[in-house]
């Protein structure tokens, strides 16, 4: 397959965020795939802080679904023609060099749009799961899946439920048989998440019944409000901060409290390759929805990031890279 020397990309550009250029197509890795890239995603953190994840003239954005046009040269990953999903930074542009360790051939059943949903978001709230289970359920093997593992009879808190993130926290939380109060802003924003699997689905954190263990995806006020309401031998995980504060904390009044109460920096890790083929499977059998509130073309990238940073996407902003 012909690839061609230069392409399209959306480049960082302050202060206006970004704008395309005609750029050199990526030179791969001996252990990299060049995929023709469909489709992309945006992550908040990509958006709201592009000056902390990028450098002026970096191609935006990791999260990627599209068409191998290159097969890594040392012989690992999939073979040209095979439709992948991937996460590596430069996905915002026509073609990008993808790590095959971070990469998963997607199902035919399943469509690129949704599989590009998957890697920052999906991923981030698999893995964090992953972390409840290991401490509210050392008995079983953190590397376990979801689906393999029980939170029966514990309840987990997900604040921010409404992004991307925390709609696959509340579904994958679920899954495990936890029971999910799913917080919001507002009302409308906790639209479907009972039909995802929430238990309860709330906008303030007063009166919510004591949890084992919080996904906060907001920080600040909202995390500490949370961090108090753990149990003792609880723990929360601090996953984003889409509110843009500090956080603090009562250790005094938790040690008062009795019982440990543990709060951690979350911040998911490589490789992505066997957690992207969990999920697909998952949303291949039905039981997993990428949750996808925006698609559009990538020349609407402002409007999607506008819309985005507005809190007017419940779930995930997909791109088409027309």
């Amino acid at each position: 397959m012909t690839v061609p020397a230069m392409m399209r990309a959306l480049v960082y550009d302050p202060p206006q965020s970004v704008r395309m250029s005609k750029i050199a197509v990526p030179d791969p890795g001996p252990s990299d795939a060049l995929v023709a890239v469909e489709y992309s995603s945006l992550n908040w953190v990509e958006v709201a802080r592009m000056e902390l994840v990028h450098r002026p003239g970096d191609v935006v954005g990791r999260d990627s679904a599209g068409t191998v046009v290159r097969a890594a040269a040392d012989g690992s990953g999939p073979a040209v023609g095979s439709r992948v999903v991937g996460f590596r930074p430069g996905a915002w542009a026509e073609y990008q060099a993808v790590g095959t360790v971070d990469l998963a051939v997607v199902p035919g059943e399943v469509d690129l749009a949704a599989a590009a949903a998957l890697p920052g978001a999906a991923v981030s709230a698999l893995q964090a799961v992953r972390r409840l289970g290991a401490h509210l359920c050392p008995g079983i093997p953190p590397g376990d899946a979801p689906g393999d593992q029980s939170l029966e009879g514990h309840r987990v808190l997900v604040t921010g439920a409404s992004g991307g993130v925390g709609r696959a926290a509340t579904q994958l939380a679920a899954l495990t048989g936890a029971e999910v109060v799913a917080a919001v802003g507002a009302p409308e924003r906790g639209a479907g998440l009972l039909e995802l699997g929430a238990a309860e689905v709330v906008t303030d954190l007063a009166g919510v019944a004591p949890v084992n263990a919080v996904l906060d995806m907001v920080g600040g006020e909202t995390l500490t409000a949370a961090y108090g309401l753990l149990k003792g031998g609880g723990l929360a995980l601090s996953i984003g901060s889409a509110g843009g504060a500090t956080s603090s904390f009562d250790f005094e009044a938790a040690r008062l409290r009795g019982g440990r109460r543990a709060v951690e920096a979350f911040a998911v890790s490589t490789p992505f390759g066997p957690d992207l083929e969990h999920l697909l499977q998952l949303l291949s059998a039905g039981l997993f929805d990428p949750q996808i509130g925006w698609q559009g073309s990538w020349h609407q990238v402002d409007e999607a990031s506008t819309a985005l940073l507005g809190r007017k996407v419940r779930g995930k902003a997909v791109l088409a890279i027309d």
